[in-house]
């Protein structure tokens, strides 16, 4: 049993979802999102976001009609959810066609392959739902290209801080 004291398997059950080799696909059917995709990257080790984002996710497929795709971090080893791997997180490329990111991240340090995804759809001016620990969502520490991506970075006023934490 998990802290929730529900076993997973069991809730795995009960959701209409599609599992990809990337994370989770809730399709939506009808209501005012129906033709709409929203990604719900998830990558926290403190705050359970592996936990709610999905939960979300099947909300808004349910109950509005979005097609939505959650994103998890991956142990690349197992092949399993990692909250604590702070380096990978595959499925990114779904952003290229997405219409809103959600975004629930702390401290992630993704190679330059995954952040470029994230980085376009950013610049792409498409809209974003940060939650929670957004505004120290990346801390690049391998990569001089998205350094300045990093939640403390000084050498671009920019990334995904908000304005109240500078």
């Amino acid at each position: 049993m998990d802290r929730c004291g529900f076993k997973p398997a069991l809730l795995l059950l009960t959701l209409p979802w599609l599992l990809s080799g990337a994370g989770i696909i809730f399709q939506g059917t009808s209501g005012p999102g129906k033709g709409k995709h929203i990604v719900l990257v998830s990558g926290d080790d403190e705050y359970r976001s592996e936990e709610a984002l999905p939960q979300l996710a099947k909300i808004l497929a349910t109950h509005h009609g979005f097609t939505c795709t959650v994103l998890f971090a991956i142990d690349p080893a197992s092949g399993t959810i990692a909250p604590d791997r702070h380096d990978n997180i595959p499925g990114l490329e779904a952003l290229d066609t997405a219409d809103l990111l959600i975004l629930f991240t702390r401290f992630r340090d993704l190679p330059d392959a995954q952040m470029k995804h994230i980085v376009d759809y950013v610049e792409s001016g498409r809209p974003i739902v940060a939650l929670r620990t957004a505004t120290h969502a990346f801390e690049i520490k391998t990569s001089p290209k998205y350094r300045p991506w990093t939640w403390n970075s000084t050498e671009w006023d920019g990334g995904l801080r908000a304005a109240g934490s500078r």
